[in-house]
């Protein structure tokens, strides 16, 4: 079977372009600054992806699990499954740092906001030290720069759930793979479970035939064994007519 009919292949690809996508969310978090609510939002997208991707990993190694039982079976040796499992835990490497990262990032968070909201209300008790008009022209400006940032931060929040959407349908696409996957194997085990039985018991009423043949053969006399064979020569002519020219 060639990788690109190989649905092992297929589903490492679905996998690779979330871990390439979690990857590139995942920087984009480093550059945001830590107060800000877009990267508490974005914690939580990568997380919610990084269970995700562990699961689809997970769900393939099972499968390659079934497939060293019988490795001939399903076309590959010990060196291709030697490889397939190098990959799954390289991908759960690479989303394990990831998560590892963002849960570090996020306890760090929750540790500096006391500190960080009391140099706020300080702050906010400073005298007002400009004159009025000043002030006024302050605020102003203050409160353009905030809308604007604030609209900025949202098109970046509007955009990051489109890409967290295409990522989440790519997850589900993987997991009914995945699904698919395990029970096409399990249903092929039962296939050849049920043709060892029916090739056990063919055999057994075989040998019984063969033996009753014998008996008949040893009893009947040479004239008797000769009209035998003859019987036999043409049910054969008559079996081969019926099956092979009709």
């Amino acid at each position: 079977m060639s990788s690109a009919q190989d649905p092992f292949y297929i589903v490492k690809e679905e996998i690779q372009e979330s871990i390439d996508k979690l990857q590139s969310s995942f920087h984009q978090w480093e550059r945001i600054s830590s107060d800000s609510g877009e990267q508490v939002h974005l914690t939580k997208e990568l997380l919610a992806a990084c269970e995700s991707i562990e699961w689809q990993v997970d769900e393939l190694d099972k499968a390659i699990s079934v497939a060293a039982r019988d490795p001939s079976w399903y076309g590959i040796d010990e060196a291709e499954l030697e490889k397939r499992r190098r990959w799954t835990s390289t991908a759960r490497a690479q989303v394990g740092n990831v998560k590892k990262a963002v849960v570090a990032g996020k306890e760090l968070n929750l540790s500096g906001t006391a500190s960080v909201n009391g140099m706020r209300r300080e702050l906010m008790r400073m005298p007002d030290i400009q004159q009025t008009d000043k002030s006024n022209q302050y605020t102003q400006d203050n409160d353009d720069f905030i809308q604007s940032e604030s609209d900025r931060q949202m098109l970046l929040i509007k955009q990051q759930d489109e890409e967290l959407d295409e990522l989440s349908a790519s997850v589900e696409r993987i997991g009914g793979v995945g699904l698919t996957i395990h029970e096409e194997l399990l249903a092929q085990e039962r296939i050849i479970d049920d043709l060892d039985t029916e090739m056990d018991t063919t055999s057994n009423r075989l040998d019984f035939v063969q033996k009753k043949v014998a008996m008949v053969m040893k009893k009947a006399s040479a004239k008797g064994q000769l009209m035998m064979i003859v019987f036999l020569v043409v049910l054969f002519i008559i079996l081969f007519v019926l099956v092979f020219l009709t």
